[in-house]
């Protein structure tokens, strides 16, 4: 199984001031395809800067990032934003979704802005809305909306240009524990089903629990990474 992303010495330094807050500190980390890795630390582990800085959203301060074999911080930023368009997904605690829209119209958005035709990308973003058990709320604002179809929505719309991987930042945070429990079981039967490479951002145990990997942080260090059995238990 080939990796999708390897990172090298990734090092990732704030300034504030006079201080500087070295967040990540020589990361290594190879991540095969159509793998489920949690991520978890500590606040100010360095977590979430992983997710920014491997995806290409933050620059890095040193080392490099490989995304299926492109090295994502040598190209440039207009080059960066086309590559994540075309080859990542993005779930966010906040969905992030635009309220003026209905459901249909957010999961085609990322459609449109790629130069596909309307009727093609509406098609194609009905699809993936009965993908998530959500054809019901195409016509649907997201005010109308309960947090976990929300979150089903932003899933259908990180999955519609097929990415090679979808980066999801504590996807089931905004949740209940039983709507986060139906969210983590859709991402593992998409996981299972489509070989889909998930990188997961969460504090939450039980969300860890689910997935294959687990890569502890702290102080922007990798402290573990453990395959997880079936149980839960690491090995």
């Amino acid at each position: 199984m080939s990796d999708i992303i390897a990172a090298r010495g990734v090092v990732k330094t704030y300034h504030a001031g006079e201080i500087e807050v070295h967040a990540l500190q020589g990361i290594d980390l190879q991540i095969p395809k159509g793998q489920m890795v949690a991520v978890m630390g500590p606040s100010g582990s360095g977590k979430t800067t992983l997710l920014n800085t491997f995806s290409g959203i933050d620059d890095v301060s040193g080392g490099e990032v490989f995304i299926d074999g492109a090295s994502i911080h040598a190209m440039s930023d207009r080059e960066r934003t086309r590559f994540r368009a075309s080859s990542m997904g993005f779930v966010f605690q906040s969905y992030n979704l635009l309220p003026v829209l209905t459901g249909a119209e957010n999961v085609e958005l990322p459609l449109l802005l790629a130069g596909w035709g309307a009727a093609k990308a509406r098609a194609r973003a009905l699809e993936m809305l009965d993908m998530v058990e959500l054809a019901d709320q195409a016509g649907k604002r997201p005010a109308e909306m309960s947090g976990g179809q929300q979150q089903r929505i932003t899933i259908a719309r990180s999955l519609v240009n097929d990415p090679a991987i979808v980066w999801a930042d504590e996807p089931t945070g905004a949740l209940d524990s039983e709507t986060g429990t139906h969210i983590m079981d859709l991402l593992c039967s998409l996981n299972a089903e489509r070989a889909q490479t998930f990188v997961l951002v969460t504090h939450d145990s039980t969300v860890a629990s689910r997935a294959g990997r687990l890569v502890r942080m702290r102080d922007g260090h990798v402290e573990s990474d453990e395959m997880i059995t079936a149980d839960g238990a690491g090995r």
